[in-house]
């Protein structure tokens, strides 16, 4: 410790007001003259500091001394909050979990967690000691969020609760921070801060193109390519038309596709049916994959090939080539304004559920289509880089093509008197 910090905190020391009551049990002081009085007691071990919010020594004495007899009064039935802070707790939580998912999840995933904690789990628990927070207070939390705030004026804007789903991900960081405080030795077990009453949720597909919306989809991708509203925008128009085709005929997600090179695909001809597809060396979230396109694919990828890029994409480029390099990206650009502008016009934004179609759609059409014609469940998990539990429950559920009428609709015949009957469940019939 340097001698001048030392200094400091003598000066600090000696300069400040200070008086003891209680027989010196509590001491009061302020920082300047004029300004608030506060004061401080030892108990349990653990310093206690309160501001009495007086600027009169004799009012500053007696609210100190209520404050003294309040703790002594807490800690005689066992009420007094010993032990870690949720503040604590919460910024190692952050410390540890930005350091350590450091290059494994991105900066917004942590910083998503980070506003949870300061908007909504800070101002509600506190100073509030973690071995305090039970199965209860997590309710009590949930409680709080979905009730009105008494001071919320609805002429300004209609209050409204949040979203299941956003709740849902705030007791998922209080998790995270209370798995923290166990794995440190601040508590001994983690609460149950599951939600007590929640039922099972429906399954609900993922919005999809049915084959009648995607034809009219790529149709007016076509058409957009061929005569955009500015030709200013015309190499994007092409690259979003060949992106549509591209997406569906692939099942790749939008952010494994924002990764692809062209040294990543590679045209050939498969062994089964004969026709070219692409064979895609897929880098996403879990690391490398590999994914077999279908044959629609190759018309739109040979155009990426050949389409030359714009000037400001080859600019460092000092032979002035346009035309694409292995390790250029498809993909380089955002068209989320021009895909959703084509989506709203062809009134096909949202679906017969009112759920928004997004570029995961293409995605989620691609499965679909695949179930549809029967193929492979295990194979499109497979070719998709996902679970077939997965498929099971978003798409399989709703395609009514996979019941197999044949396995379904079967009725037992029966023997009786030297012939043949069919079962006696009576069959039900349209008019009853």
């Amino acid at each position: 410790m340097s001698r001048t910090f030392i200094a400091q905190i003598r000066t600090w020391y000696f300069l400040t007001e200070r008086h003891s009551i209680l027989g010196n049990k509590v001491k009061l002081y302020r920082r300047q003259k004029g300004g608030n009085w506060h004061c401080y007691t030892f108990l349990k071990g653990t310093e206690w500091r309160k501001s009495t919010k007086q600027k009169n020594l004799a009012l500053a004495k007696e609210v100190a001394e209520d404050w003294y007899l309040e703790l002594r009064n807490k800690d005689r039935f066992g009420e007094l909050a010993l032990g870690t802070s949720f503040e604590k707790a919460a910024k190692t939580f952050e410390r540890e979990y930005e350091a350590i998912t450091q290059g494994r999840r991105s900066p917004k995933w942590v910083q998503g967690h980070k506003n949870r904690i300061r908007l909504h789990l800070q101002p509600h628990f506190g100073k509030m000691p973690v071995k305090d927070i039970s199965s209860g207070s997590s309710q009590e939390y949930r409680v709080s969020r979905m009730s009105k705030p008494a001071d919320r004026n609805d002429e300004e804007k209609k209050w409204k609760p949040p979203a299941r789903n956003t709740i849902h991900n705030e007791i998922v960081t209080l998790s995270m921070v209370l798995k923290t405080t166990q794995r440190h030795g601040w508590i001994e077990t983690v609460p149950d801060v599951s939600d007590p009453y929640r039922r099972q949720s429906k399954i609900e597909h993922r919005p999809w193109f049915t084959p009648k919306e995607y034809k009219q989809l790529y149709e007016a991708t076509r058409r957009n390519a061929a005569h955009p509203k500015s030709t200013r925008f015309q190499w994007h128009a092409q690259q979003l038309h060949d992106f549509v085709l591209f997406m569906v005929n692939t099942g790749l997600c939008p952010d494994e596709i924002k990764q692809l090179e062209f040294r990543d695909i590679e045209v050939v001809d498969d062994d089964f049916s004969g026709d070219r597809i692409l064979e895609i060396e897929v880098r996403g979230k879990r690391g490398v994959g590999y994914c077999k396109g279908m044959p629609g694919a190759v018309r739109p990828f040979e155009r990426l090939l050949t389409r030359q890029r714009p000037d400001y994409m080859v600019e460092d480029r000092l032979d002035g080539d346009r035309q694409p390099r292995q390790r250029d990206l498809l993909f380089p650009n955002e068209f989320k304004k021009m895909f959703n502008g084509i989506l709203v016009e062809n009134d096909l934004k949202l679906d017969r559920h009112g759920k928004a179609r997004t570029a995961y759609s293409l995605r989620h059409s691609y499965i679909c289509f695949r179930l549809l014609e029967g193929a492979d469940i295990y194979q499109v998990a497979k070719n998709c880089r996902t679970s077939v539990e997965m498929i099971e429950k978003h798409y399989a559920a709703h395609l009514k093509d996979l019941i197999d009428t044949s396995l379904v609709d079967v009725r037992r015949s029966r023997r009786s008197g030297g012939r043949d009957e069919v079962s006696s469940i009576p069959e039900i019939h349209s008019d009853e």
